[in-house]
């Protein structure tokens, strides 16, 4: 919160109407800030990210882009990763993934930041760049102080035009401790979850086959200039006397079918202690009740932009909204 301190002047009535203005102040203040911090209930899940094995950072990627903006820290179980005048930076993944589930802990950069766009998400654009696939979690930076936004997004078979974009307001602070960032993906549905809470389930038999994504994909983590479109449209681009924009990931997770091109199948890992399968195990192809109630709590109190409500962009609303 932030006060204002007057001295006393010798016209008390004076002093109390100043005292009295003040006050309204910091009140208009305080609600300015507790309005970003959006303190909420958050409903009961299971923690799926307790159910996989992490990975050190540096052993599950590689730098992709940015290489001087990237940093390996604690025995390589973190990485910061830069954004600033010269370049943004990003890791891939050592391997692609056919099916699976893919988690990062991230503390994104505290301070303004319009146009940096942080992601963590999966794409075949490097190996199929006319008809890629791909998952995203885009967590946008906003032109007030931590009022950060998380935009999902998929494509399938290079259909850029028609993503199906749902945005998301946080419950929290993002840029002060880490949370949690995940993407189930399966041949059943597709779900988003944020801190283990669903956000988004995109169910794979409710839409086109074309536009569900199947091909093997890399993971990437990255941050990057996205002054054109990520903040109100590109109304506010990124201001790089704030920079560098320095994020950090951790704990991150990477189990389902590892695709080994000379393969004639894809193999899915067994390192996983607990048995569970994110491929094809039946935890996994729906979920649960207390699952669907987190969602929809998230979808009420949360979404503020969704592709199936857009109706000058779809003339025809996709079979999945319908």
């Amino acid at each position: 919160m932030t006060c204002f301190l007057f001295t006393r002047p010798q016209n008390m009535a004076l002093w109390q109407q100043k005292l009295g203005f003040s006050y309204l102040l910091i009140l208009c203040l305080a609600t300015v800030v507790s309005s970003h911090n959006r303190p909420f209930t958050t409903p009961s899940v299971t923690r799926l990210t307790d159910s996989f094995p992490r990975v050190p950072v540096d052993q599950a990627f590689s730098k992709a882009f940015g290489a001087s903006n990237i940093q390996f820290l604690s025995n390589g179980s973190t990485a910061t990763l830069a954004l600033d005048k010269i370049s943004g930076s990003g890791l891939v993944s050592q391997s692609r993934y056919y099916y699976g589930f893919f988690s990062a802990a991230i503390k994104l950069p505290s301070g303004l930041s319009p146009g940096v766009v942080v992601a963590f998400y999966l794409s075949n654009a490097d190996k199929f760049p006319h008809n890629h696939d791909e998952i995203d979690i885009e967590i946008l930076g906003h032109d007030k102080r931590n009022d950060w936004v998380i935009q999902t997004n998929v494509y399938a078979n290079g259909s850029v035009s028609t993503g199906r974009e749902e945005k998301f307001y946080f419950w929290f602070d993002p840029t002060q401790q880490y949370h949690h960032y995940s993407i189930l993906w399966n041949s059943y549905h597709t779900v988003f979850l944020v801190d283990n809470i669903p956000v988004r389930e995109f169910i794979h038999s409710r839409t086109y086959p074309s536009i569900y994504p199947s091909k093997p994909m890399s993971v990437y983590a990255t941050i990057w200039d996205g002054s054109e479109w990520a903040t109100h449209g590109g109304k506010y681009p990124v201001n790089y006397k704030y920079a560098p924009f320095v994020v950090s990931f951790a704990q991150i997770e990477l189990s389902g079918c590892i695709s080994d091109p000379t393969a004639p199948v894809s193999s899915c890992s067994k390192v996983n202690p607990s048995g569970l399968d994110p491929v094809n195990g039946p935890e996994f192809t729906k979920l649960s009740q207390q699952q669907i109630a987190a969602m929809d709590w998230a979808r009420r109190k949360l979404m503020f932009y969704s592709y199936c409500n857009d109706r000058p962009r779809f003339k025809v609303m996709p079979p999945e909204c319908l």
